[in-house]
């Protein structure tokens, strides 16, 4: 591992319940980042916490727009920036070097909030050219996670969400969207609303490892569970699936997940772009050294010998015989549990900007 990793943070500071090892600069800062000790600590053998902090940040708009083939959508929204949650493996920690901070601690501790959001989408959802398309949350951070619970952000957005009868797909680890149930209900009615919940793991020491901030796997089955009795249409998201450490679980979390009334499934593979990379190595050295080369040897069989390619049509899935066999097992094991069947697509025909008199309303 690269020795500047190691060198990022303060050795006292307690990671226990942190996804990342290190906290090197992100990748636009011109200079690196060094822990010094000053020599200042009385008591240098004690741990210092290591605690979140929220900022606030006031958005000019909120709906981003993608054109990726490699997407079922086109336009998304994020309540927040960065996340608690922790997960090593977190396509979006990248993201952070945007605001001058690190990918590795920096992306699950120096959150952002955005408490203006309900505001501005409703504004854009108002713009006389707007034509509404199913808008995606939790695709680059998790609008449940744990500050959520103070902040509400997600809430207030489903509410203009509800009002403008605008249809949305969430995708989600955090057990907080049961709080939701009465708006999410109210629109599943209507056909508006799909919720993908992630379960990477049936095993909870592993879970705990990769994702240290999340619910457990057995409570996020609960919440399928209470989705779906509410008639919110649910699938389980097993993803990603990582070489040696949880692809022999792909068939049991479908099971877990179908028969806690999920009536979809989908997977994704491993994806290490950037900063991630690095950061996943340092925690596979950290948790399994002695797996970490035949890991990372599957890795790079799947992408070409790299890390990562960041190739749209094999970014998602990966290439080679070890990604058809977990492409095949998946498939099997889907149509089996009947969690292969296509969904209809959400409503867009119900969208009305609330008090805005349609031309027919006149007649």
């Amino acid at each position: 591992m690269e020795r500047n990793m190691s060198e990022t943070v303060d050795p006292r500071l307690r990671r226990r319940a942190r996804g990342a090892r290190s906290n090197a600069a992100g990748r636009y800062e011109r200079h690196g980042r060094v822990y010094e000790d000053d020599g200042w600590n009385s008591a240098p053998d004690d741990e210092a916490p290591l605690r979140t902090q929220v900022s606030v940040e006031v958005p000019r708009r909120m709906i981003t727009y993608n054109r990726s083939p490699d997407l079922p959508f086109d336009r998304s929204i994020n309540p927040y920036r960065g996340c608690e949650h922790g997960c090593i493996y977190c396509f979006a920690r990248p993201s952070h070097a945007w605001l001058g901070l690190s990918a590795g601690l920096d992306f699950e501790t120096r959150l952002v909030a955005r408490p203006a959001a309900p505001e501005v989408l409703a504004r854009e959802l108002s713009n006389g050219n707007y034509r509404p398309e199913t808008i995606a949350i939790g695709t680059n951070t998790d609008p449940y996670q744990p500050i959520e619970k103070t902040h509400e952000i997600m809430r207030a957005c489903l509410k203009v969400l509800s009002d403008f009868n605008h249809p949305v797909g969430i995708v989600t680890k955090g057990t907080l969207i049961e709080r939701d149930i009465d708006i999410l209900s109210d629109m599943a009615a209507r056909g508006l609303v799909r919720v993908g919940l992630s379960v990477t793991t049936l095993d909870a020491d592993l879970s705990r490892k990769m994702e240290p901030r999340a619910p457990s796997p057995a409570r996020r089955l609960q919440t399928i569970e209470r989705l779906s009795s509410a008639g919110i249409s649910v699938r389980i998201m097993t993803s990603p699936i990582i070489p040696a450490i949880n692809d022999h679980e792909v068939e049991a979390l479908l099971k877990a997940g179908r028969d806690a009334g999920a009536e979809g499934a989908s997977w994704v593979m491993l994806r290490l772009p950037l900063e991630v990379s690095p950061l996943f190595r340092e925690w596979l050295e950290t948790h399994f050294p002695d797996r970490a080369a035949r890991v990372m040897g599957l890795v790079r069989g799947m992408h070409g010998g790299k890390d990562y390619d960041p190739e749209w049509g094999r970014r998602m899935r990966g290439e080679g015989a070890h990604a058809e066999l977990i492409a095949a097992r998946f498939r099997v094991a889907a149509r089996r549990l009947g969690l292969n069947k296509r969904l209809p697509p959400l409503r867009t025909d119900l969208f009305r900007v609330p008090g805005r008199a349609e031309q027919l309303d006149l007649f």
